[in-house]
């Protein structure tokens, strides 16, 4: 089954880890991004940074967005006009990433210029795909921030992938064929551990039938088992 773990009061945030297996070296949440909604989701991500938990998320360019991916491409072209009149440099930066934008998302939820704003920005990391060392460890999903529980399903929506390759973000084609080759690899070593637990669980049938028919033929073994029952 799936095992439900709460960080925090459930209206707030209810982290369900769907999928891999904990590993000990790293202390945290990985959360899988996909198919949350990008300003849900930084709410909670932002609140629980600001608890002392360490946050990894995920698949970053599967995050959607709100509205029609016109509409949204028409906003963000408002925001890259925004620039500082004399020295540009200064900023505001324009994120092309997924990755970024969704960084930046948290930290505009953050008091990131204080010790402790910048303490729990440092504990969020945010990354496009699932990297190698992030595989095999349990991914959680958040319902709170989940678009099929929380918005219509006539409304439209924009995934943050699609959106960013159309305002300067090279890598989408790369992340794809990075996945599908990580997929191929996830589904070949789900396979070959379903089978591993066949083999044991025939071996088990195997031992537990050898050990019965011993203890039948044993008259002593089988008196000492009558005794013990």
């Amino acid at each position: 089954g799936i095992n439900a773990e709460y960080m925090g009061t459930p209206s707030e945030c209810l982290f369900f880890f769907a999928m891999g297996v904990k590993e000990k070296a790293f202390r945290g949440v990985v959360i899988d991004a996909k198919a949350h909604l990008v300003g849900r989701l930084a709410t909670i991500v932002a609140k629980q940074l600001l608890r002392g938990q360490n946050i990894v998320v995920v698949r970053s360019e599967l995050l959607e967005v709100t509205g029609c991916l016109g509409r949204n491409r028409k906003k963000w072209l408002l925001f890259l006009r925004k620039k500082h009149l004399t020295n540009p440099s200064k900023g505001p930066h324009h994120h092309r990433a997924p990755s970024k934008m969704f960084w930046r998302v948290v930290r505009g939820m953050i008091p990131y210029k204080t010790k402790r704003g910048a303490a729990a920005l440092a504990r969020l990391k945010v990354v496009e795909g699932i990297p190698a060392q992030y595989r095999h460890i349990k991914r959680a999903v958040v319902p709170a921030a989940m678009r099929v529980l929380r918005i219509n399903p006539i409304r439209d929506v924009t995934v943050l992938g699609d959106l960013c390759s159309g305002l300067g973000w090279k890598y989408k084609n790369i992340i794809e064929e990075v996945e599908k080759k990580r997929k191929e690899r996830d589904s070949l070593w789900f396979k070959r551990k379903q089978q591993v637990l066949r083999l044991k669980k025939a071996a088990e049938k195997i031992v537990n039938r050898k050990i019965r028919k011993t203890t039948l033929s044993d008259p002593i073994r089988l008196g000492h088992l009558k005794h013990v029952l």
